[in-house]
């Protein structure tokens, strides 16, 4: 069975990110979250969201 991958939108991504932290999910959950944006390497964008 083929594989399908949705692409996240960064800014879906980094949404998903601080949800994740503020409703305190699981840590594997909020790990593999923060892997995908260090891969994106888009941290700054999450920084500039948030002031």
């Amino acid at each position: 069975m083929e594989s399908v991958r949705w692409k996240l939108s960064d800014e879906l991504l980094l949404e998903a990110y601080q949800k994740a932290i503020n409703l305190n999910l699981e840590p594997d959950f909020i790990k593999l979250l923060s892997i995908e944006i260090q891969k994106r390497n888009i941290y700054e964008k999450m920084k500039c969201s948030c002031s």
